[in-house]
Order: C-alpha cells, then structure tokens, then sequence
C-alpha cells in the first residue's frame, strides 16, 4: 500500500488553466490575495469544499452562481473563508511585543502626559480568530495599570466571517494557550469547568476594549474615523502583489497619528515600496 498526497478530482470538477485565471482575477480584485499559478492546487482543494457544499457538479458553474445575484450576496463570503490562510498564535513575533512594551507605550505615555491622557487606539488588520488581538490588549493592559487614566481600544478586523466568529466569542482551547506566560493567564483569562472544561475565555474587561469587525483591507479607510497609534497587520501582504502592498501601506500611514507605528510580519518588508514610513526596528516602521 502506498501512500498518494495528490489530490483526486472527479473528472467533471477539474479545472481548466482559463478557470483558474477568472477565479484568481477575482480574488485579487476583491481581496487582494495574488494566486500564482502554483497554488492552483491549492484553489482546487479549498474551492472543492464549496462545490460540495452546494451540491455544484464543476468549477464553471460555481464560477457563475457566483458571479450572479445570489452568489454575490450570499457565496462570495464563504469562498473567501475557504480561500484566505489562516494562521496565528497568541504572542506570534514576539519581539513586538517587547517593543511596545518597553520602547513606544512609554513614549506615548510620557508624551500625552504634556497635555492630557487620552485613549491609545490600535488596529489589528487581518485579526484572524483574535488571537494577535487580544495579545495586545493583555499587553496594553498590563502596562496601562501604572497608569490609570489612559484607556485603550482594539480594532480587530478581518475578511473572513468564520474567523471573526471566532474572536469574538474569544473562547480558545487549552492548547492555543499554553505557550501564554502564566501570570498573563491567571489575570487576563477564565478557565472553563464543566462542558467548558479545556478553555479559557478573555476576560469581561479585556474584551470590551476589542471591537472586532468584518474590513476589506482593499475598500476605502474612510469608513475609519479614528487616528491609530499602531497598526499590526502581519502576514498578510505576503499574498498581495507589489502594487497592492504598497497602496495599503500608504493607507496605514495615513490612517496613523505621528509617531504612530506599523508593525507587519517577520516575512515581509517594506524595502522597495515607495511610503513615507521610516524603519525603527526589524518589521517595524514609524510614521514621523
């Protein structure tokens, strides 16, 4: 017996070069996500799993239910679910972490001091099942008990409706959290007994700071009234082509307030994109 990792496509679901063309031209237009023709596979996999769903017997014609009326409004979010990558850790790069902690909320404290507390506003932008989220706001939050007149608020957001579900029930297994230092879990989550026995769930407080939202990072920020102090939006340019990234960073910045920062994943850079943005640290960057 041998073992086959290839996938087996029933004869009428196989998907034609020209196919994949019109469904990745459809992805970038509404999502961003570039799809080089090696992750065709990939597509073919995640996209299987709807056409199951949906009882649809080829790609076609999943391809025109979606392209219609009905599709539009009730297929596309659930195509985006299955095709975005979700993947994330709570205290996942943990160096920026570090640098909040020790290097930019003591600068934002101590230059609001001058004038008048106020509230530090961060957004998560591809918040994923919340984890990064509610990371920061047990970080922010430890390091706001020295401080008790400043507040903050998490905007968490993400493209993908099952993901946001999630985040906002903010329940996580017990493994998701035990690479969480232990003081952090004592203080900052509840342990589930009974039928909830093996989770934990952010605390009441923490959670009311986090307001988790559905944002297409490719639609306007105008929506988006408040200045942020950082943004986090790590690993998720990694899928989007030159143009796309350098758009949406030039949006961050001016979505940032001075000396607000940037913060994107370990994978990526700015280098070669035409921004404002200067670099302060390894993936992170400052708007002066």
């Amino acid at each position: 017996m041998h073992s086959n990792t290839s996938i087996l496509i029933p004869a009428n679901t196989k998907m034609s070069d020209a196919e994949f063309r019109r469904f990745s031209e459809f992805i970038h237009k509404r999502v961003g996500i570039n799809l080089q023709p090696a992750k065709k596979t990939m597509l073919i996999s995640r996209l299987l799993k709807r056409l199951r769903s949906l009882k649809i017997q080829s790609f076609s014609d999943y391809y025109d239910y979606l392209m219609s009326p009905k599709g539009q409004k009730n297929e596309v979010i659930h195509m985006i679910d299955v095709v975005s990558t979700n993947k994330t850790d709570f205290f996942r790069e943990s160096a920026h972490f570090d640098f909040l902690t020790n290097k930019a909320l003591p600068e934002i404290v101590l230059e609001e001091k001058k004038w008048n507390m106020r509230k530090i506003n961060v957004w998560s932008a591809g918040c994923s099942s919340g984890e990064e989220a509610y990371t920061l706001a047990v970080v922010i939050a430890d390091f706001l008990e020295s401080y008790p007149k400043t507040t903050f608020s998490i905007f968490a957001t993400d493209i993908s409706q099952q993901m946001l579900i999630t985040a906002e029930q903010a329940v996580y297994a017990q493994d998701t959290v035990k690479h969480i230092p232990l003081r952090y879990v004592h203080k900052y989550f509840l342990r589930g007994e009974r039928s909830q026995t093996g989770f934990y769930r952010i605390v009441p407080k923490l959670r009311s700071c986090v307001q988790v939202r559905y944002f297409n990072l490719m639609e306007s920020f105008s929506p988006i009234r408040t200045k942020m102090d950082f943004i986090f939006c790590r690993n998720v340019m990694i899928y989007f082509n030159r143009d796309t990234r350098e758009t949406l960073v030039n949006k961050f910045y001016n979505q940032l307030n001075n000396g607000g920062c940037l913060f994107i994943g370990n994978s990526e850079t700015l280098n070669g994109l035409d921004t404002k943005f200067r670099q302060t640290g390894p993936t992170i960057y400052r708007k002066d």
